[in-house]
């Protein structure tokens, strides 16, 4: 019988895996990650090009530099212990503990959200002393910058608070793992991001 099946058998032709067989790597990867993962990259592009547009747009005679704010090192400082905050959540969360890991997640966000405060206060100290979005083409750059990346902070509290919400239900701590995880990665992505951001303002 076996020597008919060697003798009949078509190693040519290809056979479809069946669900559960072969390695699943292929499989490992969740979707939402994978989004999360294209979603950052179209974003990384879209402030490359607008970097590379605020260089350009330097030579040109009527560009004013500005003094940048001293409270943005404040706000720098608050994303970092922010993200820090955020990997201490995802690392309490792999070791099962839900009570530091939501307490952890929690200020985290705090953070977050006191970071966007304290843009709004630039843009009002930028503001009050005369240089609003048209006052000249740095400022116009500063607030297109700057807003785009506190849009994105606000787009991640979005999330944040309904992983939040989640918390104070009845879901057990493996189901939240994964948003707790997305999360972290995004304010690492941000932070990175804003440090960049950061350094072109600073020193231009």
């Amino acid at each position: 019988m076996s020597l008919y099946k060697n003798v009949t058998s078509k190693p040519w032709e290809y056979s479809s895996p069946t669900l559960g067989s072969g390695p699943e790597s292929a499989f490992d990867t969740p979707s939402e990650r994978i989004a999360l993962t294209l979603f950052l990259v179209v974003v990384s592009v879209i402030f490359s090009l607008l970097t590379v547009t605020y260089y350009l747009r330097m030579d040109l005679g009527d560009w004013v530099p500005l003094t940048d704010p001293g409270l943005l090192w404040l706000n720098t400082a608050l994303l970092i212990a922010s993200s820090v905050l955020f990997q201490l959540a995802r690392n309490a969360s792999q070791t099962d503990r839900r009570q530091q890991t939501r307490t952890l997640f929690l200020a985290a966000g705090v953070l977050a959200i006191s970071f966007v405060i304290g843009q709004i206060v630039v843009w009002q100290q930028l503001a009050a002393t005369g240089l609003g979005v048209a006052s000249n083409p740095a400022s116009a750059f500063f607030y297109l910058l700057t807003g785009m990346h506190a849009a994105h902070i606000l787009g991640g509290l979005w999330v944040w608070s309904k992983t939040l919400l989640r918390f104070f239900g009845d879901n057990e701590l493996q189901d939240l793992r994964l948003s707790v995880s997305l999360c972290t990665t995004y304010w690492h992505f941000l932070l990175v991001l804003w440090v960049f951001i950061f350094a072109v303002l600073t020193n231009t």
